[in-house]
């Protein structure tokens, strides 16, 4: 353990300068995506148009999705909130390490390699699952939810607040469900489970990703089901793998 003889005080102090370091980095950029307001917009908005790259890769015919606002201060507001969870997504590195250099002195040095591990590929994995909803998941669930239709002589017009929601909520969510592998090595470390469970459970997993799949996207469709739920699954068969690895390390 390292032998840091600071009072709680002074700990505290030091926890408060982290936390303004890092907030002040986070309005920063925050600060620059708003002003970067044409091209912030320009990629949040994109999959709600037809020429998105994923439907012409997919080769989906054209379809129109009107966006709305009904709010004064709605537009303004969108801006401010995408701004800022922009800037907490950029921020996010430092953020992290900030959080590392404050714990990692009370830590072995065991501990703080695999402090290291955790925090870096947890951060890499909430990326990964947030760019698959960009270019994935969330453009499938638009094009659905935005086309249906009870009647035709019932127009869909979306409101720019319901978009962006679904849009962050969404993002947030398939950022933590690729924390798994993630979870599944801390947990297979700790013993609590191993790789022969779950294996055992393969089938119960592969029902529950089904459903977490057809929860993210309610869509009729199947293919699009097939298409959330395989990166799901591939994700519980590494998580198998790296609890396996984990071990035949110890």
């Amino acid at each position: 353990m390292n032998s840091d003889t600071g009072t709680f005080w002074e700990h505290l102090e030091e926890l408060r300068w982290m936390v303004l370091r890092s907030m002040g980095v986070a309005i920063v950029f925050a600060i620059a995506a708003f002003c970067m307001k044409d091209w912030l917009f320009r990629l949040v908005l994109a999959p709600h148009t037809s020429n998105f790259i994923t439907y012409r890769l997919m080769g989906i015919e054209p379809f129109d999705i009107h966006l709305m606002n009904i709010g004064l201060t709605e537009q303004f507001m969108t801006h401010m909130r995408v701004a800022m969870y922009a800037g907490v997504l950029c921020a996010a590195p430092y953020i992290i390490y900030e959080l590392f250099c404050f714990v990692s002195p009370g830590l072995y040095a065991n501990e703080r390699r695999a402090g290291l591990w955790i925090v870096v590929s947890g951060y890499v994995m909430f990326m990964m699952g947030t760019v698959l909803n960009y270019f994935i998941i969330f453009p499938l669930t638009v094009r659905f939810l935005g086309t249906y239709q009870v009647s035709v002589e019932v127009a869909n017009m979306l409101t720019l607040q319901s978009y962006i929601d679904t849009l962050i909520s969404m993002c947030l969510i398939m950022g933590v469900v690729f924390e798994l592998p993630v979870v599944c090595a801390i947990l297979g470390r700790m013993n609590i489970i191993n790789s022969s469970m779950m294996t055992r459970y393969r089938r119960h997993a592969i029902v529950a990703i089904l459903v977490v799949a057809a929860v993210i996207t309610p869509t009729t469709d199947i293919f699009t089901l097939c298409v959330v739920s395989l990166p799901i699954w591939l994700l519980y068969e590494a998580s198998i793998l790296l609890v396996k690895i984990g071990k035949l390390k110890n």
